[in-house]
């Protein structure tokens, strides 16, 4: 009996470290170095032990990150998220310190094994969202552009790596970048209430919702106006999938937006970002062969 009592809690201690580290969205970021590399470096790279590394060193990187931004976010949490929270209830605080450590140590290790490059930006990466979590997500706009660099970064890491001067690689930096922006915005627009009642100056607190969208629409705009500067000025791209995959979702995305007002509305507007996201880099598919 005991023994059944046992694996039950270290199941469910494992459980609540999936939802911590949100596996769903490591999954993301290992899916797009691969589709990356695959299609934009070399086929080769599937089967290098070099790209397995840098996904590894990301994600455990990302991982850490997850778990320190919640360690610090408890209060606020139970505020905007209850039901999510895990710190203190399947995960005690001291060992959600620990795993953090870990997690970062381990991928910045990982980093320098690859090369002194990537062991440099995953021990800036790994300190920059220990400082993002304990100081700089609750300053307007810090904290956006923050996670935005960060995610496009994690991209960009490809090319670090391989040295491949594949422009492409930068664009969809940039497309992580701009998207991971827009999401982190849209985000904090569904987290007023809670970031309001513990002192965070998040856009949606020092401008209101209604300026906010608008900065939103801004940065849509920019966005998209960068994509057709490449096209025209830099590299070619398949804009009739583009159009599909990425115009037309992002339209809709603006609709919504301009009609969001609840908590629900925002909530499903940050999870539509991230479909668009992953269309992003289906998108890579039709690159190769066009």
């Amino acid at each position: 009996m005991s023994l059944i009592i046992g694996m039950s809690s270290l199941f469910s201690f494992f459980t609540s470290l999936i939802r911590l580290t949100r596996l769903g969205n490591l999954l993301i970021i290992g899916f797009a170095q691969y589709f990356v590399a695959y299609f934009l470096v070399d086929k080769a790279t599937l089967t290098d032990s070099r790209l397995l590394l840098i996904s590894v060193s990301t994600i455990l990187i990302a991982a850490g990150g997850y778990i320190i931004n919640d360690y610090y976010d408890i209060k606020i949490d139970y505020i905007n998220k209850p039901e999510r929270v895990v710190i203190g209830k399947g995960i005690p605080r001291r060992f959600a310190i620990l795993f953090h450590t870990l997690f970062s140590l381990s991928g910045v290790a990982i980093g320098f094994v690859l090369s002194w490059q990537m062991g440099v930006l995953n021990f800036v990466s790994a300190f920059w969202l220990w400082l993002y979590s304990n100081s700089l997500k609750r300053k307007p706009f810090v904290g956006n552009f923050s996670v935005a660099v960060l995610t496009g970064l994690s991209i960009y890491c490809v090319e670090v790596v391989y040295q491949s001067e594949e422009v492409l690689i930068l664009v969809y930096a940039v497309f992580a970048f701009f998207m991971t922006l827009i999401r982190e915005i849209i985000k904090d627009m569904e987290d007023l209430k809670g970031d309001d009642t513990f002192g965070c100056k998040t856009l949606p607190i020092i401008w209101g919702i209604r300026r906010t969208k608008q900065f939103v629409y801004g940065i849509v705009i920019l966005f998209l106006l960068a994509i057709l500067t490449i096209h025209f000025y830099s590299v070619s791209l398949p804009l009739n999938f583009f159009f599909f995959l990425f115009f037309v979702p992002i339209s809709f995305l603006i609709v919504r937006l301009v009609r969001a007002d609840t908590v629900k509305d925002f909530l499903w507007l940050s999870t539509f970002s991230k479909v668009i996201m992953l269309l992003g880099i289906l998108s890579l598919i039709f690159i190769h062969t066009s």
